[in-house]
């Protein structure tokens, strides 16, 4: 299912939104990789999907797998045209349940998406990671690429049900590699440096202020 729609969802997004795409040479075509990227919009997930020629696969709230009807079916169509896997966000067990599901797809050889940040930027500024990007690179033993989104908060604002026409750049830069990087470190150091130098790396392709502190997600998210 998944091969047949990838055929058509991505090719039809281009065609309406022509994102701007740099650097995408920096995207192993084979092989496990994460895409670590900054996070503006509920979009954000469709948008990396949408441009990389391969599979890229991010969790997303199992809500959008369940409705019934019509609506349903489309909406379900739509997140597995794109590889995403549904998570349950409201099970207190979902953050190490979504470590696992990404270990698994990066063995198999599969690219998984993941945002640093760990939820969208309310104000534009880019967070300090969180470690969970490191300790899956360094567990798989992938590399990670970074990703500098601009302009998906234009495409579809936090609270809008339905994506606008908005001018929006996608970039991605060299792939940051582990292997021996971190030989005799303690593993917490280990995966606070390369988190650092991942989200440092993601600042200097997406031009955004730097915040001093962690984004917490909000209560009505």
């Amino acid at each position: 299912m998944y091969a047949v729609l990838h055929r058509t969802v991505p090719p039809l997004a281009r065609a309406v939104w022509r994102p701007e795409v740099t650097g995408l040479h920096h995207v192993p075509r084979t092989g496990g990789v994460l895409l670590a990227s900054n996070h503006l919009s509920f979009a954000d997930s469709v948008v990396i999907p949408v441009v990389v020629p391969r599979r890229v696969v991010f969790l997303a709230k199992s809500d959008y797998f369940t409705g019934r009807g019509v609506r349903g079916a489309l909406t379900r169509a739509w997140f597995t045209g794109l590889g995403m896997l549904p998570v349950d966000r409201d099970d207190s067990r979902a953050a190490l349940a979504s470590l696992d599901t990404a270990l698994e797809v990066l063995r198999r050889g599969e690219a998984f998406g993941i945002y640093p940040e760990g939820t969208r930027s309310r104000d534009g500024r880019l967070y300090r990671g969180r470690t969970g990007v490191a300790h899956l690179a360094l567990t798989a033993g992938v590399p990670v690429v970074p990703v500098g989104l601009r302009g998906t908060q234009d495409l579809q604002p936090v609270g809008a049900r339905l994506p606008r026409l908005a001018r929006v750049s996608v970039a991605f830069g060299p792939p940051i590699t582990v292997a021996g990087r971190f030989d005799g470190v303690a593993p917490g150091r280990a995966r606070r440096q390369l988190t650092d130098e991942v989200v440092d790396a993601i600042a200097a392709l997406s031009g955004q202020e730097r915040a001093p502190g962690y984004n917490d997600r909000p209560v009505e998210a």
